[in-house]
């Protein structure tokens, strides 16, 4: 699943995807940009750890959902579509449902996003 590719001016991006894998199996590939949101992410993609995950560009959470990593991002889409210090437009609210709240918060403090 392909989640909210960049602008076609982002081509360097998305020549770089990232695949993370969820708890069931579903796999969400998105670009490097998008991903690096995460400083979880960010530090197994580019620290100096030398995680599999820089070598794979793949990343497994055996503890999060395939619909709760899905949703997370989608968060990392509208985070970097809508950040943007020089800009004094209103944010369009990023809507969670609250029967999934709880899973979410949990998501993100473990992506650090």
């Amino acid at each position: 699943v392909g989640i909210g590719w960049p602008e076609p001016n982002d081509q360097a991006a998305a020549m770089d995807p990232v695949k993370l894998i969820a708890s069931d199996g579903t796999e969400i590939i998105l670009d490097r940009q998008a991903a690096m949101v995460s400083g979880t992410i960010k530090s197994m993609l580019g620290g100096p750890g030398g995680y599999v995950e820089q070598e794979k560009g793949e990343i497994n959470f055996p503890e999060i959902s395939g619909k709760t990593l899905e949703q997370t991002v989608q968060y990392f889409y509208y985070k970097l579509r809508h950040t943007n210090p020089s800009s004094n437009h209103t944010l369009p609210e990023f809507k969670i449902e609250p029967e999934s709240a709880l899973e979410l918060l949990m998501a993100a403090n473990y992506l650090d996003t």
